[in-house]
Protein backbone atom coordinates (compact mmCIF):
# COMPACT_ATOMS: atom_id res chain seq x y z
CA UNK A 1 0.00 0.00 0.00
CA UNK A 2 1.40 3.39 -0.92
CA UNK A 3 1.78 6.02 1.76
CA UNK A 4 2.28 9.75 1.36
CA UNK A 5 3.22 12.33 3.98
CA UNK A 6 1.29 15.57 3.86
CA UNK A 7 1.34 18.18 6.63
CA UNK A 8 2.22 15.64 9.34
CA UNK A 9 -0.70 13.37 8.44
CA UNK A 10 -0.05 9.98 6.98
CA UNK A 11 -2.42 9.20 4.10
CA UNK A 12 -2.94 5.62 3.03
CA UNK A 13 -4.79 4.38 -0.01
CA UNK A 14 -7.90 2.58 1.12
CA UNK A 15 -9.08 -0.43 -0.81
CA UNK A 16 -12.77 -1.17 -0.68
CA UNK A 17 -14.57 -4.03 -2.26
CA UNK A 18 -18.10 -3.63 -3.45
CA UNK A 19 -20.41 -6.59 -3.49
CA UNK A 20 -21.96 -7.46 -6.83
CA UNK A 21 -25.64 -6.51 -7.04
CA UNK A 22 -28.15 -9.20 -6.11
CA UNK A 23 -29.44 -11.22 -9.04
CA UNK A 24 -33.05 -12.07 -9.79
CA UNK A 25 -34.58 -15.06 -11.56
CA UNK A 26 -37.18 -14.29 -14.21
CA UNK A 27 -39.82 -17.02 -14.34
CA UNK A 28 -42.72 -17.81 -16.60
CA UNK A 29 -45.78 -19.29 -14.91
CA UNK A 30 -48.05 -21.89 -16.45
CA UNK A 31 -51.66 -21.15 -17.31
CA UNK A 32 -54.35 -23.07 -19.18
CA UNK A 33 -54.85 -20.53 -21.96
CA UNK A 34 -51.54 -19.31 -23.43
CA UNK A 35 -50.53 -21.44 -26.43
CA UNK A 36 -47.25 -23.31 -26.10
CA UNK A 37 -45.99 -21.82 -29.36
CA UNK A 38 -46.52 -18.31 -27.99
CA UNK A 39 -44.38 -19.18 -24.95
CA UNK A 40 -41.62 -20.36 -27.29
CA UNK A 41 -41.82 -17.08 -29.22
CA UNK A 42 -41.55 -15.10 -25.96
CA UNK A 43 -38.48 -17.07 -24.87
CA UNK A 44 -36.79 -16.51 -28.22
CA UNK A 45 -37.74 -12.84 -28.53
CA UNK A 46 -37.02 -11.59 -24.99
CA UNK A 47 -34.42 -14.05 -23.73
CA UNK A 48 -32.45 -14.77 -26.91
CA UNK A 49 -32.95 -18.53 -26.75
CA UNK A 50 -32.64 -20.81 -29.72
CA UNK A 51 -35.74 -22.86 -30.53
CA UNK A 52 -34.48 -26.05 -28.85
CA UNK A 53 -33.75 -24.35 -25.52
CA UNK A 54 -37.02 -22.39 -25.69
CA UNK A 55 -38.92 -25.66 -26.21
CA UNK A 56 -37.23 -27.24 -23.16
CA UNK A 57 -38.13 -24.27 -20.95
CA UNK A 58 -41.69 -24.17 -22.33
CA UNK A 59 -42.19 -27.86 -21.48
CA UNK A 60 -40.76 -27.26 -18.01
CA UNK A 61 -43.28 -24.44 -17.49
CA UNK A 62 -46.06 -26.74 -18.77
CA UNK A 63 -45.11 -29.74 -16.59
CA UNK A 64 -43.78 -28.10 -13.42
CA UNK A 65 -45.82 -24.89 -13.33
CA UNK A 66 -42.89 -22.50 -13.82
CA UNK A 67 -39.58 -22.21 -15.57
CA UNK A 68 -36.54 -19.97 -15.22
CA UNK A 69 -35.92 -17.82 -18.29
CA UNK A 70 -32.74 -16.21 -16.99
CA UNK A 71 -30.96 -14.57 -14.06
CA UNK A 72 -30.33 -10.82 -14.20
CA UNK A 73 -29.62 -7.73 -12.10
CA UNK A 74 -32.81 -6.27 -10.60
CA UNK A 75 -33.40 -3.52 -13.20
CA UNK A 76 -32.86 -5.88 -16.14
CA UNK A 77 -35.13 -8.53 -14.59
CA UNK A 78 -37.89 -5.98 -13.97
CA UNK A 79 -37.63 -4.74 -17.56
CA UNK A 80 -37.86 -8.31 -18.92
CA UNK A 81 -40.96 -8.99 -16.78
CA UNK A 82 -42.62 -5.79 -18.02
CA UNK A 83 -41.77 -6.56 -21.66
CA UNK A 84 -43.10 -10.12 -21.50
CA UNK A 85 -46.34 -9.17 -19.71
CA UNK A 86 -46.94 -6.26 -22.10
CA UNK A 87 -46.29 -8.44 -25.16
CA UNK A 88 -48.61 -11.15 -23.84
CA UNK A 89 -51.41 -8.65 -23.18
CA UNK A 90 -50.98 -7.14 -26.65
CA UNK A 91 -51.62 -10.61 -28.03
CA UNK A 92 -54.48 -11.24 -25.58
CA UNK A 93 -52.73 -13.98 -23.59
CA UNK A 94 -52.72 -14.20 -19.77
CA UNK A 95 -49.09 -15.37 -19.61
CA UNK A 96 -47.60 -14.45 -16.22
CA UNK A 97 -43.96 -13.52 -15.79
CA UNK A 98 -42.46 -12.80 -12.38
CA UNK A 99 -39.08 -12.24 -10.77
CA UNK A 100 -37.66 -13.47 -7.48
CA UNK A 101 -34.33 -12.95 -5.79
CA UNK A 102 -31.85 -15.66 -6.68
Amino acid sequence: MATHKQDEFLLEAEHTRTKPPPLYKVLLLNDDFTPMEFVVIVLQKFFGMDRERAMRIMFQVHREGSGVCGVFPKDVAATKVDQVVSFARQHQHPLACVMEEN
